[in-house]
């Protein structure tokens, strides 16, 4: 197969170097088909992530890091917005609240991306991964959560809070970090709000979107995106993320929870083994 030869002289040299090479049929094969399990992850749960970038950085291994994320976050958008638009055909959500709070999240996420270079992540990724552990065990010895609301729907304000800083927080965390974005989201609202695992997704979506452009726009504007690939893995990513959505919507709740499970636990792994090994 042809090479990707587009010029683009403001990307690093490394980008330079890989775009300059031969692209092979398995190379393609390779990210189209982890750009497409990403997105039927990401619909589901969260976590495309940890799925995308590694493929990207085995097939490209001189690609710089930021450009690598870059050109994900090209695929991650494109998938999540296919994802946000399926789940909103058929879960109510408040868009004059999630709206807003995406928004917020797009300028967080913004503002994490430019600070990567000022955290040393060797320090961050251990207490993710503690985190993630704690959500699993959470989720193991509820299985209540995330099925059905639970008592007293929450108060107005509370919802507004909870949203507005899972937004801010966690959005900020997408465009430093990352993995496990679209969990996080799930999770707090499930557990905060008491949402079920399907409205909750649909919710994670929205605001998710946010966070995803915030840090593609600032990515892009310090030429960290190799547009023609990102693309390219965005159109193999909505379609895993439009089977995604509707087999979350078809199975319930029950099935989200399992899925999460397992993504969660395969976080864990890849991360420990990225900080350890």
């Amino acid at each position: 197969m042809s090479s990707i030869t587009r010029s683009a002289p403001d990307l690093p040299e490394s980008s330079h170097v890989w775009l300059s090479r031969s692209v092979s049929v398995t190379d393609w094969a390779a990210l189209l088909t982890a750009a497409t399990a990403a997105g039927w992850v990401d619909a589901v749960v969260g976590g495309g992530g940890l799925i995308i970038l590694p493929t990207l950085l085995l097939v490209a291994p001189t690609l710089a890091p930021q450009t690598a994320l870059g050109t994900n976050k090209v695929a991650a958008l494109s998938g999540t917005t296919a994802a946000t638009v399926t789940f909103a055909r058929r879960v109510p959500l408040r868009l004059r609240l999630l709206i807003p709070a995406a928004a917020l999240a797009a300028v967080a996420a913004a503002l994490g991306s430019a600070a990567v270079g000022l955290i040393d992540r060797r320090y961050f990724i251990p207490i993710v991964m503690v985190v993630l552990i704690v959500v699993a065990i959470f989720v193991t010895l509820r299985p209540s959560i995330g099925r059905a609301a639970d008592g007293e729907p929450p108060t107005r304000r509370r919802v507004i809070l909870v949203v507005g800083l899972a937004a801010g927080l966690i959005g900020c965390y997408d465009g430093l970090l990352g993995p496990g974005t679209g969990t996080f989201l799930i999770i707090t609202f499930a557990t905060l709000l008491s949402t079920e695992f399907v409205r909750a997704a649909a919710m994670a979506k929205v605001i998710n979107c946010g966070s995803n452009l915030g840090a593609l726009l600032y990515l892009a504007t310090t030429g960290h995106v190799l547009w023609g690939l990102g693309l390219a893995m965005g159109v193999a990513n909505i379609a895993g993320a439009v089977v995604g959505s509707r087999m979350a919507l078809a199975r319930g709740a029950g099935f989200v929870r399992a899925v999460l499970l397992v993504v969660v636990t395969g976080m864990v792994l890849r991360l420990g083994w990225q900080q350890f090994l």
